[in-house]
């Protein structure tokens, strides 16, 4: 299963959210579970050394086959390792490769970070649409958060659901929020204390908090029948 998170602003929880849902997979499958790190965040989210010049981006400027990826894997627990993305631009010129090697057996969980999806005509050529593309779920990470919403209306690629970071005192709710994205909310995370304790001391791995893990199971469980993205956007506003 391939599993693409993703974000339209910053500071929405893309990369913690994704960290949890890799972790909370790798607990609950006996398969293998793989991270992707395209924001560079997740060594310091899990606590492990961001080795130079190494990781996906090596890999992209080189001419080096998709199984070299496997040599770049960071072991965090015997059953999830890190692909982090090292230094440099990751272009789509191996798009195709990456999105194969990402499809093996197994479950993988992108960190695909902030986007800044164009609504040009060569927008699906990119790399960001090709992986959103073929993922099982390709999931939107988002606050209720009035101008991370707005900026779906017109998305070119629909995600096939929404996990909603939950704060007190926003004035939109979760319906709302699946009103205006025209998709449902499939985990709702509340931001807790305990998880950035975690990640301040590096033993987020460890220390998944209960809460977390219960909101995420339905999205990296067996149980659950894949969705694609999909491509028509909805014709609701927020207003």
């Amino acid at each position: 299963m391939l599993i693409s998170m993703w974000s339209l602003k910053g500071g929405q929880g893309t990369s913690t959210a994704a960290a949890l849902a890799a972790i909370c997979a790798a607990q609950e499958r006996d398969r293998p579970v793989r991270l992707v790190d395209f924001g560079r965040d997740q060594p310091a989210i899990l606590g492990t050394a961001e080795i130079a010049d190494s990781g996906l981006a090596r890999w992209a400027r080189s001419d080096l086959s998709a199984d070299a990826l496997g040599r770049e894997l960071v072991e965090l627990t015997p059953n999830l390792s890190l692909l982090p993305k090292g230094t440099g631009p990751i272009n789509g010129r191996r798009a195709d490769e990456l999105v194969e090697w990402l499809k093996q057996d197994g479950t993988t969980v992108v960190d695909m970070g902030t986007l800044g999806l164009g609504h040009n005509d060569d927008w699906q050529d990119g790399l960001e649409h090709k992986i959103m593309a073929a993922s099982d779920q390709s999931i939107l990470v988002t606050r209720a958060c009035y101008l991370a919403l707005r900026r779906t209306v017109s998305l070119p690629l629909r995600p096939s659901g929404v996990v909603l970071v939950a704060e007190a005192g926003r004035a939109l709710t979760r319906s709302d929020c699946e009103r205006a994205i025209g998709t449902p909310v499939v985990a709702t995370l509340a931001i807790d204390p305990n998880i950035a304790r975690a990640v301040d001391a590096g033993m987020l791995r460890t220390r998944v908090p209960k809460e977390s893990a219960r909101a995420l199971s339905a999205l990296v469980g067996d149980d659950l029948t894949p969705g694609r993205a999909r491509d028509s956007a909805p014709d609701i506003g927020l207003d």
